[in-house]
């Protein structure tokens, strides 16, 4: 079995003794042993550990999460549903842009012969800028809506403070939290989770969702399919298949 040094384990794993330092001072990485000297010595079993840290740390999730993951039955469950839902997502994009230079190869061939746009050429664009439209409209519709309700109680805040008018503030509040409400409903009719043991894609119940631990990527949920609690990996869409 190899031992690795604090330094030989940031090298292997690119990064610096201060990052590993801070990782076993938060409780994520523990050394195997201990030098006569008392010098901190790694296994391989550690410089894997550190490398899925590394891992999850690249995919968004934050520590309080890496360690919860970590500390799972199969944290690498989660990280290849991560790289999965990452690399579909890359996909879609892919797709989505040659989709779109296709069609303006079309059209652009249309308009040098003096042919005819195709009604399938059409349709496709016209498809394309749809979906983009919607997918900016709830994108654009989420922020303002965010933005108006922390800007009614900043400017109560600020009202109170300045005159001593406290009903102003009081009174946004109903506002404030109707539109927190629908907020959190778009937010959850439009997203489905990926559950690291069987695979299956499902909603879990609202209440849950909204109380869970998250990272902006995993929510710690209990999958609806195989009952078993776990980090679940976000992923858009409506509909449970």
């Amino acid at each position: 079995m190899s031992d690795y040094s604090t330094g030989e384990l940031a090298r292997l794993c690119g990064v610096t003794v201060r990052t590993v330092q801070f990782y076993d001072a938060r409780g994520l990485l523990h050394p195997s042993d201990l030098s006569e000297g008392g010098r901190r010595l790694y296994a391989e079993g550690d410089l894997r550990k550190m490398r899925m840290i590394c891992a999850l740390k690249t995919m968004g999730l934050s520590l309080d999460a890496i360690a919860g993951v970590i500390a799972s039955e199969h944290p690498e469950k989660v990280l290849l549903l991560l790289l999965e839902e990452q690399e579909k997502r890359i996909a879609d994009e892919q797709g989505a842009l040659e989709r779109q230079k296709r069609a303006v190869e079309t059209v652009r061939e249309s308009i040098r012969t003096g042919a005819m746009l195709s009604i399938e050429s059409i349709a496709d664009m016209d498809r394309m800028m749809e979906e983009k439209k919607k997918l900016n409209k709830l994108h654009l519709s989420m922020l303002l809506l965010g933005m108006l309700m922390s800007g009614l109680q900043w400017a109560g805040i600020i009202l109170w403070i300045t005159t001593g008018i406290w009903w102003p503030f009081a009174a946004c509040w109903p506002f404030v939290i109707a539109v927190g409400i629908l907020l959190t409903r778009m937010y959850y009719k439009n997203t489905l989770y990926v559950c690291a043991e069987c695979g299956a894609r499902f909603r879990p119940a609202l209440k849950e969702m909204f109380w869970a631990n998250h990272t902006p990527k995993t929510r710690l949920l209990t999958c609806t399919k195989c009952g078993k609690k776990g980090w679940c990996v976000e992923t858009y869409g409506k509909n449970e298949p």
